[in-house]
């Protein structure tokens, strides 16, 4: 299994970075998950552009352009011998050049970016998981207020999607201010009389490629939906409730807190919508 690490592709195990670099002493840095088809990175250029967003909001240089980054992906993917793959992309702000403080809160004046990235094999829940659906709890999305950048410091969601796991879940739903937000490791989405809901993109949310594939699928196949704030009451009361995520795909999750979510069963918008995104996924991320 290959990497690459600041210009260098070699075996995974023997990428090192400084114990100084600012992404391990303070979480300084961003990350990017392209998943790949048929060794086919999937929109891989809106990826490498949510990267540049990623970027711009903790204040980074990039350190490569987009041709470059697309040049990077596609070799690591070329060099892996497994079809479908989870590229891993991470930027630091590196280590501090000589002369500056070894650990120091502001930005060193000097320093260079560390470029790491990885793959390993794409795993997609199985159809029996999907038909099956899972439980989840809700919390208190006690987050900062910069959800939007996809930064490594992702204490947070580790905390709250422990939680899940702690109540035998597969995933934390969060609410802020009474309003739902995202799932720790997932998007969101509600169905309630046959009509798809889902939180509008915010600073208090990271929206998905799949979230966006889902709404694009939503909107080709004449399928109610809006993009709007949805309530802890509408949650809560809720036909249908999905977790979605480019390894969950469309994850029905049957009880809520404890409580059957409709039917208690996989509703049938999320067995369609699952079938229009496994065609798609044929016809076009494999394409």
């Amino acid at each position: 299994m290959n990497a690459y690490l600041n210009g260098q592709f070699l075996p995974l195990a023997d990428a090192k970075v400084s114990v100084l670099d600012r992404g391990f002493v303070f979480g300084d840095g961003v990350y990017e998950v392209v998943p790949v088809y048929s060794k086919k990175p999937f929109r891989l250029d809106d990826h490498l552009r949510r990267l540049q967003g990623s970027l711009d909001g903790i204040r980074l240089t990039n350190p490569h352009a987009l041709e470059a980054w697309r040049d990077l992906v596609l070799q690591l993917v070329a060099q892996q011998d497994y079809p479908d793959q989870s590229i891993y992309i991470q930027v630091t702000r590196g280590t501090p050049a000589e002369g500056q403080p070894l650990r120091d809160h502001p930005f060193p004046k000097a320093g260079t970016p560390t470029v790491f990235l990885f793959a390993q094999p794409l795993l997609t829940a199985s159809a029996a998981q999907k038909a099956a659906g899972v439980c989840a709890v809700t919390a208190v999305d006690n987050r900062w207020l910069r959800c939007n950048i996809k930064a490594i410091s992702l204490l947070a969601n580790l905390l709250l999607r422990q939680q899940a796991v702690e109540a035998d879940c597969a995933e934390a739903v969060m609410l802020r201010d009474g309003f739902l937000t995202e799932g720790a490791a997932s998007n969101i989405f509600v169905v309630k009389d046959s009509v798809l809901l889902a939180p509008p993109p915010s600073n208090l949310m990271l929206t998905g490629i799949t979230y966006d594939v889902v709404l694009e699928l939503a909107a080709a196949h004449g399928i109610p939906h809006a993009v709007r704030a949805i309530s802890e009451a509408e949650l809560r009361a809720a036909d249908e409730i999905w977790m979605t995520s480019s390894t969950k795909e469309i994850m029905p999750i049957v009880r809520l807190d404890g409580v059957a979510v409709g039917a208690g069963v996989p509703g049938p918008l999320a067995q369609r919508m699952d079938g229009l995104y496994q065609a798609f996924k044929q016809e076009v991320m494999r394409a």
